[in-house]
């Protein structure tokens, strides 16, 4: 009986955020937690986060992302659930906050 090798995947990606209307409001204190908040979800979920920088108007990141989830859901999971942690953290917005952030597509 032939032994089976182990499996071995490579799935990296650079993802390209972008606030709405190409804001440029990512600067200082909201650079550095939205940070923060990607790098503490990209844990919960099991994404590494290899590479990120934040422009002023736009955010860098290279994911590895593990195969069993998809890149869209990933980034929906990223953009929906930071929108939520940058609005009550650095907007002391607890409820009824617009996604003012992010525009709804992505670039891989």
């Amino acid at each position: 009986m032939a032994e089976l090798s182990p499996l071995r995947w490579e799935c990296k990606y650079h993802l390209v955020f972008v606030p709405k209307y190409r804001r440029k409001v990512l600067y200082g204190r909201t650079r550095r937690q939205i940070g923060k908040i990607l790098q503490q979800l990209c844990r919960q979920k099991g994404v590494e986060l290899i590479e990120g920088h934040a422009m002023p108007d736009h955010i860098h990141m290279v994911l590895r992302i593990p195969p069993k989830f998809s890149v869209a859901m990933v980034v929906g999971y990223l953009k929906g659930k930071s929108a939520i942690q940058i609005h009550r953290q650095l907007f002391g917005v607890k409820k009824g906050f617009t996604k003012t952030l992010s525009v709804p597509g992505y670039c891989v």
